[in-house]
């Protein structure tokens, strides 16, 4: 990311063990945006543990604190990250002037390589409609983009405090050449965990919305109590992401059980509608035009904007994001349950159980790519000539058809992913959800 007052950012490097590497950053090298990201694959690539990097920017004027998740002074995360910033200020004047205010927005990006670990189908590039094969920045606040060239210093050795593991410590430095490493796992423990539950937080506030307005035109009970039920899961994941995110422990109390059964039916029935559209696809005539009336008795309302195969769909997706919220809370529990190697189990963790849901979603997106490349057929039928009303029907019809493939991303990329933390005067902190960096 850069900054559009053109400010000086210092880049400081993270570690979450004690890691060895050659000097590749050196302290008080001034680089540009493309050649720190060049300088984060060598780290990745030549160090056994993860190794992430920290820009200090500016705040903006005006961000939508609305999109993130806050935390106030006291929370584990807002501690460390504190505890970081002023033993570099110490060791550092270009941190020290950097952070004088305490007004700060900074920006966490953890490799591909690293980012691979949290599951395949957590972040994704987002497809461009603006230009063929593009896709979007990753900072995108009310203030607008950040387009402007800025001056990346990487920020040298911090002083040493605290130990590896514990509840908000940041721990001192390992020799990495010019630069150091700063040993934080905690902070980067929180700051993912924190980032990627947003992000999948977002993606279940847009499927409730498309839910929402689509069972308003089917009217479908048994859908809608469905929803409900999905729906009603949030308050109990939402007290636990609190919970554990202040260092505490999970009760039967929390509601926390009850929920992941909800959401493992629904991901069951999800996994039922998806066998039966695979095979519904496996049953039409290979390179052959398909009516519309036998696409619509597998995917009922496929030619409509509602309907409820897109409800199905809506469904899963507000299944798997929840889920994903709850596959994190699990990774971080089991992390703080061994302190010694918080960020090894957390990925360890996390990568086991997001399998299923990154096939799931993948399944469903070759679905919905095979549906867009089907051709429709004229209808059956003793006339020669169709009513306007009729070829009306048939063309929209296509068009809806063909769009499904639109945005779809079957096997993604693994991207660099960005964790970006705004961080108030008072120490409070808002993580904004995990985006592709």
């Amino acid at each position: 990311m850069t900054d559009d007052r053109k400010k000086t950012v210092p880049v400081l490097t993270l570690a979450t063990a004690d890691v060895q590497v050659p000097g590749v950053m050196t302290a008080g090298e001034v680089m540009t945006a493309e050649r720190l990201a060049e300088l984060r694959g060598v780290l990745a690539a030549l160090a056994d543990n993860p190794i992430v990097t920290l820009e200090v920017h500016p705040l903006p004027d005006k961000i939508d604190r609305g999109r993130g998740f806050p935390l106030d002074a006291a929370s584990p995360l807002a501690q460390s990250l504190s505890q970081l910033i002023t033993q570099s200020a110490r060791s550092s004047l270009t941190t020290a002037r950097a952070t004088v205010s305490g007004e700060n927005l900074y920006r966490m990006v953890v490799p591909a390589k690293v980012a691979a670990q949290f599951g395949q189908g957590i972040v994704r590039s987002l497809p461009s409609k603006a230009a063929a094969g593009g896709i979007y920045g990753s900072l995108v606040n009310s203030a607008g983009r950040f387009v402007e060239p800025a001056t990346f210093v990487p920020v040298g050795k911090a002083a040493a405090a605290g130990a590896v593991g514990g509840a908000g410590a940041t721990a001192g430095a390992a020799a990495a050449g010019g630069a150091a490493l700063t040993v934080a796992a905690p902070l980067v423990l929180m700051a993912v965990a924190v980032g990627v539950s947003a992000h999948a937080d977002s993606k279940r506030q847009r499927a409730i919305e498309h839910i929402t307005e689509l069972l308003e035109q089917l009217q479908e009970d048994k859908l809608d109590d469905e929803h409900s039920g999905l729906n009603g899961c949030r308050a109990a994941i939402d007290k636990a992401t609190a919970i554990l995110l202040d260092q505490g422990k999970l009760g039967v109390s929390l509601g926390l059980d009850s929920a992941v059964h909800t959401i493992d039916t629904a991901l069951s029935k999800a996994d039922i509608r998806l066998a039966r559209w695979q095979s519904a696809l496996d049953r039409l005539p290979e390179g052959e035009a398909v009516e519309l009336g036998t696409l619509t008795k597998s995917f009922p309302g496929i030619d409509d904007d509602g309907g409820t195969f897109r409800t199905h769909l809506e469904l899963a997706s507000l299944a798997v994001a929840l889920m994903r919220r709850v596959v994190v809370l699990q990774a971080v529990e089991h992390a703080q349950s061994e302190p010694g190697n918080p960020f090894e189990n957390f990925t360890r963790e996390l990568k086991r159980d997001q399998q299923r849901l990154d096939e799931l979603e993948s399944s469903i997106a070759g679905v919905l790519v095979r549906l867009s490349a089907l051709e429709l057929a004229r209808p059956n039928g003793l006339r020669p000539v169709f009513t306007t009303g009729e070829v009306d029907r048939l063309m929209s019809a296509a068009h809806r058809i063909h769009r499904l493939g639109d945005g779809v991303t079957v096997n993604g990329r693994t991207t660099d992913v960005a964790i970006e933390i705004a961080r108030d005067q008072d120490g409070s902190v808002v993580v904004f959800p995990a985006l592709p960096a």
